[in-house]
């Protein structure tokens, strides 16, 4: 861990010397710092093991299987209890553990006030934990005087977003600032976004931008600046032939403001290149690219040149690895290098099959390299992620009816939410889905989020309806149909009553419309307020390829242009929902290293994964295929052992290919995460 960090008081607290004479720490977190990766990692290496107090039932099944137990057997383990509470309510706490904890002097308690005295804790308490290195530096460097909220939320946006408004002072600073604002991906607070606003209103400059659309929403700043991308166009156009034209304002344009953007200023135009490049602007087809050729605005301009898209390919790959994450990242790193690596293998099958074997070899060669770097990640990091906090966004499928909750909480009575969960929809067909869906009809917000290891349909998907890891329903791990019960369950503990909560999976062979029919019946009724939803199309496709992942994005391209999710999605809409759009799992195409002869001793056999009944015979399979991963039980039974099959490589016959899930590949593991909301 680095030094001189605000963590370090914290895990001064959780010294391997401590984790060998105290078995049981209690821990009042009310500021959520123990959900922070850096904090969990450390405490992780340390011996120690973080369990929530959140749900009493939950807590006591955990506690008594999990530790309790390996007490009584004389064996050592050590467990952070965590409570969500200020150190003077923490006697909700069970009898046994708090008298344990006070007996040792192991009740702790931590806070942003007591970390970070100059700034107001209110507002520090609304930042994601991820941001705080940089509030420590910032701190560190200009050791600032105590600030009341106001002045706390400039000191954040000048120190920490490098948004200063007072350094605004032309349309290219402007755009420039939001550009960086969105492109970096950082989750900003509404607080602090509203002061941005407040402060640039001050200055008296920006009266005819919609500030209040395009500074907070990624998407309606995606959007604004798409729909004057042409324009700037024709005022290049226009430029070159030295003509003047006048000024009149284009039909249809959703956004107010200024029509003409600085696009080509320097500070603003490598970001507009990026942006189309990974896809998160769509190039203009008014105009023929040849009159912009051998130009930076010819990356906007369409073109059905293969030559082009093979430029961009070779663009995306650059900046893929320029851009790539370490051991050392943060998961949000990660996510955003599986986002753009989605956007490389959408774009490497769409490509002509004469392909030049050098981009084919240098696609392989980045295929191993993030591969193997993200394994790496994982068996260092996956262990934290299930501890981190499910706001404002979730780390992990299960915490995705938490989030839900936590949205219907906040928002009061009046909105419904529904997940939709498309059965094994990688990333990068996600990419390919998205190029299909009508325009300008919702307001869609994309993020990434992780499944559950192995990824399995059973054990993933099922961890979404239960809204807890699958150590919690350990007993059906091999089916899923318990997954409306889970459902039901869930939403009940939270006070909903029967009817409020309505789940719905697509059959097997069930025909699109006839899904979408069965479901709108459900929605419909009065007292529903929270939709669980399967679609099941992408996964049957899945276990039916044999041509690889072209065959598979060729058959999710043309579900999408069906209209089947597009239909789904317009019921939920105009039914009155919110819609959430994952997968509870990705794929990836493999080639065949051999399938063990394992007989029936393995619990389940599939092509990227193994699960066996005890860690010896899982261990003499291992020994016959090198880099085979022997996956801990990370959020799953004990007795639940499971053999990983090598990066890109699979459980069955030498030299074979298939497209295949269970394993911990990129494309497996972190999945879409979709907001889905009426267009305004």
């Amino acid at each position: 861990m680095p030094t001189g960090t605000w963590r370090d008081p914290i895990l001064a607290q959780f010294s391997r010397d401590i984790a060998s004479v105290a078995r049981l720490t209690v821990v009042a977190d009310p500021d959520e710092l123990l959900t922070e990766q850096g904090v969990v990692d450390g405490i992780r290496q340390r011996g120690f093991e973080i369990v929530p107090f959140e749900d009493h039932v939950a807590f006591r099944y955990a506690y008594e299987r999990r530790f309790r137990e390996v007490w009584d057997n004389g064996n050592r383990t050590n467990l952070v209890v965590v409570l969500r509470a200020t150190r003077s309510d923490i006697t909700g706490l069970p009898f046994d553990l708090l008298q344990q904890a006070e007996r040792d002097r192991r009740i702790l308690s931590f806070s942003l006030a007591e970390l970070f005295p100059s700034l107001a804790p209110h507002v520090l308490s609304e930042l994601d934990r991820g941001e705080l290195d940089a509030v420590s530096t910032a701190q560190q460097l200009f050791k600032p005087e105590p600030m009341g909220e106001n002045a706390t939320r400039d000191f954040l946006l000048r120190n920490v977003f490098r948004l200063d408004p007072a350094q605004i002072q032309s349309d290219a600073e402007l755009l420039r600032a939001l550009l960086r604002r969105h492109y970096s991906g950082k989750l900003i607070p509404k607080s602090l976004d509203e002061r941005l606003i407040q402060l640039l209103r001050l200055a008296g400059r920006w009266g005819d931008w919609p500030l209040d659309q395009i500074v907070a929403s990624r998407a309606n700043f995606l959007e604004f600046l798409q729909e004057r991308w042409p324009i700037f166009l024709n005022q290049t156009l226009a430029a070159q032939a030295h003509e003047m034209r006048q000024e009149v304002e284009p039909y249809g344009l959703k956004f107010s403001g200024p029509l003409h953007l600085p696009f080509d200023h320097d500070d603003v135009r490598v970001y507009i290149d990026n942006l189309f490049t990974d896809g998160l602007l769509i190039p203009t087809s008014g105009v023929s690219r040849s009159l912009f050729q051998g130009t930076w605005i010819a990356v906007g301009v369409a073109s059905s040149e293969a030559a082009d898209h093979v430029a961009r390919f070779r663009k995306l790959l650059q900046l893929s690895d320029s851009t790539s994450p370490s051991a050392n990242s943060d998961h949000q790193t990660w996510v955003q290098a599986a986002t753009r690596w989605a956007e490389v293998v959408a774009l490497r099958w769409a490509l002509p099959g004469d392909l030049a074997v050098e981009d084919k070899d240098r696609f392989q060669k980045a295929h191993q390299l993030i591969e193997q770097g993200f394994q790496e990640w994982m068996v260092l990091h996956f262990a934290s992620l299930h501890s981190l906090s499910f706001l404002p966004r979730p780390v992990m499928l299960h915490q995705i009816p938490r989030y839900m909750a936590h949205r219907l909480a906040m928002k009061g009575s009046s909105p419904k939410l529904a997940v939709v969960v498309i059965d094994g929809l990688a990333m990068d067909q996600w990419a390919v889905v998205r190029q299909e869906m009508p325009p300008g009809k919702w307001i869609t917000e994309e993020f990434g989020l992780f499944a559950w290891v192995p990824t399995l349909t059973s054990i993933s998907r099922q961890s979404i309806f239960a809204g807890d890891p699958p150590f919690f329903f350990g007993e059906s791990l091999d089916t899923t149909r318990k997954e409306e019960q889970h459902w039901t369950r869930f939403w009940e503990d939270r006070g909903f009553r029967k009817g409020d909560a309505v789940y719905a999976c697509q059959g097997t062979l069930e025909d699109d419309d006839v899904f979408i029919g069965r479901i709108k019946e459900k929605v419909v009724q009065p007292r529903c307020r929270v939709a669980g939803i399967v679609v099941g199309t992408i996964d049957q496709m899945l276990h039916g390829i044999v041509t690889g992942t072209d065959g598979m994005h060729a058959g999710v391209r043309h579900w999408a242009k069906r209209g089947a999710l597009w239909r789904l999605l317009d019921t939920l809409i105009e039914s009155g929902f919110e819609v959430v759009l994952t997968a509870d799992h990705g794929n990836v195409e493999g080639i065949g290293i051999g399938k063990p002869n394992v007989g029936v001793t393995a619990d389940e056999r599939g092509e990227r994964v193994h699960v066996f009944p005890d860690a010896l015979l899982r261990s003499n399979v291992a020994a016959k295929y090198p880099g085979a991963l022997e996956w801990p039980s990370i959020g799953l039974p004990e007795e639940y052992f499971a053999l990983i099959a090598p990066p890109l490589q699979a459980f069955i016959g030498e030299g074979k290919r298939t497209v295949a899930h269970g394993g911990i590949c990129i494309e497996e593991a972190i999945v879409p995460f979709i907001t889905v909301a009426k267009s305004e």
